[in-house]
Parts: structure tokens; sequence; C-alpha cells
């Protein structure tokens, strides 16, 4: 899929592979094997941006997948999210979609959403939102089918 049906069509909270393509080199050639590492793997798809058309500068829209966390003493130490142009070379594909009935925890980010967790159910995400506490946080439940309705620019309707 291009980045723009991923933009467009993907809900959060879903787990996406992306790719440039090419073969994994072999292990000892460590920097070819570092920065094809850099351009395949996997994430859970966690915002989205849309673009801005103004003026002498345009940029496009772009959604953001979080890649891990590391963390000592089950406390969060760094949190690794990349993000994606709509423009992207990569190739990017829907490896799962969040089930009917699950539940995501967001919070307004400018004109987005951003996942903070997914739930099991609702009392999951609601239990967790208790330990937690996020300012401004709601829960939504994922229907089925889960649609995704946004806009490429800013004060655009979808």
């Amino acid at each position: 899929m291009s980045p723009m049906d991923i933009y467009c069509h993907a809900p959060l909270g879903a787990k996406i592979r992306f790719s440039n393509g090419e073969r994994r080199p072999p292990d000892r050639f460590t920097r070819k094997v570092k920065a094809w590492e850099n351009d395949n793997g996997s994430g859970t798809l966690v915002e989205f941006s849309p673009g801005r058309d103004g003026g002498a500068c345009s940029l496009p829209a772009t959604f953001a997948l979080h890649l891990a966390t590391y963390s000592s003493g089950g406390v969060p130490i760094i949190v690794v999210r990349r993000l994606y142009s709509v423009a992207s070379r990569l190739d990017f594909e829907i490896v799962e979609r969040p089930r009917p009935g699950m539940a995501r925890v967001l919070t307004a980010i400018g004109e987005g959403d951003e996942l903070r967790h997914f739930g099991a159910d609702v009392a999951a995400a609601e239990a967790w939102l208790a330990e937690h506490r996020y300012h401004d946080a709601r829960i939504e439940r994922v229907d089925d089918p889960d649609v995704a309705n946004r806009p490429l620019f800013r004060g655009r309707a979808a």
C-alpha cells in the first residue's frame, strides 16, 4: 500500500509493516544491515496529522508509528516513534486491524488524535486510564467496520 492509503484508510491502533522493497543484506555487512533495518520494520499506528497548504510552503499529511518503548524497572525511559509523510518512498502494509469491541484511549493534539493505549475492551481501557490519568483523554470503542475519515489538509472536511 502507499503511504496515502495508510493515512486515508488505516485505523488508529493498526499494526503496520513498512519496507523499502530490498532484500536484507548479509549479516557481515553491518552498516548495510543497519541501513536496511532503518527502512524495514513494523509499528503501531498512533497519530495522524493533516498537511498544511498555504502560501509559499506546503507540508504533506503525516502519520506516526510507535516502534518501541525501552523501560527500566517498569518506567518508560525512551519511546521510539517515527513520523512518515504521505509522500514517503516506502511501501506499507496493514498487518493487523483492531478487532471490534476493543477500546482506544485517545488524547487530542492539534486537529487530530493520539493513541495512548489500546485495551481489550472498554473496562480495560477505563482501568488503564484511571491508573495513568491523561488530561482530556477519552475512550473510543472500535466499531465494525472501523472507518477512518480524515482531512488531508487542515481546515478542510474529509
